[in-house]
């Protein structure tokens, strides 16, 4: 049986853009879920099929092959892409799923999740951001005025230093994460990605908590700051100071 043109596998017409070739992917992938398809016998080489074509039609150079030759690109060692595509053959059964629906799940929830696979170190969580009510006179408002506030917030201990930890000794490596600041589990075709319960996403563990901050690194404090309060300013309007929110850890 000859093979079907890698366009029509995924519903596309010839000359699809990248991002109409993505698109195309993730929506078969969906369609073909065993899930959905425990009726179908025909589901798994269904899934073969649109693995097969979305190998070729992601790849430019192989694209361009395919464009030209058709599937005499990849066999008999015709243009660079001779050979299978894919290069590894394919899989039966779930494991041509799995591949698949793991490539749409990271490219849907990778950022979210960190990156997708791989990830990377914990980053630094962003300070909090303050807000702060100030009131003024009709005069006030009308002809502006420089006002100093005093806010309460927190900023980095002047003792650790914000590293939550006694003096001269070093937080160490969170065993469970791996210094992460997050673990995975694996259930089926899913991966789900969560906050470490051990170190509550730092990636670090203080063995020895700073007394100051009691091992937080930081601590409360008021901060005077001074704002610009300009002319003819009206009821509600809203005056940010970039930069002077809560420390971040």
């Amino acid at each position: 049986m000859s093979k079907r043109d890698y366009y029509e596998v995924l519903g596309l017409s010839k000359g699809a853009s990248a991002d109409e070739i993505k698109k195309a992917y993730r929506t078969k992938v969906k369609e073909l879920h065993p899930d959905r398809n425990a009726d179908n016998p025909e589901a798994e080489n269904q899934i073969k099929e649109v693995n097969e074509a979305y190998e070729v039609l992601k790849d430019a150079d192989k694209k361009a092959a395919y464009d030209r030759f058709g599937h005499a690109a990849f066999e008999g060692g015709m243009g660079s892409g001779a050979g299978r595509p894919g290069g590894g053959g394919f899989h039966g059964g779930n494991a041509d799923f799995a591949s698949a629906f793991s490539d749409v799940f990271d490219d849907l929830f990778g950022d979210f999740m960190g990156g997708g696979r791989g990830g990377g170190r914990q980053r630094a969580t962003r300070g909090a951001d303050l807000r702060y009510n100030l009131r003024v006179t009709l005069e006030e408002a009308y002809s502006g005025l420089q006002k100093t506030i005093n806010v309460p917030t927190s900023v980095q201990c002047g003792v650790c230093n914000g590293t939550g930890a006694e003096s001269g000794v070093e937080p160490t490596t969170c065993p469970t994460c791996s210094g992460m600041g997050k673990v995975r589990a694996t259930q089926g075709f899913f991966t789900v990605e969560r906050t470490c319960p051990t170190c509550s996403g730092v990636g670090q563990i203080v063995k020895n908590p700073c007394k100051s901050c009691s091992g937080s690194g930081r601590i409360e404090k008021d901060r005077a700051l001074s704002v610009n309060i300009p002319a003819g300013v009206e009821t509600g309007t809203r005056i940010r100071l970039s930069g002077e929110g809560e420390a971040g850890m």
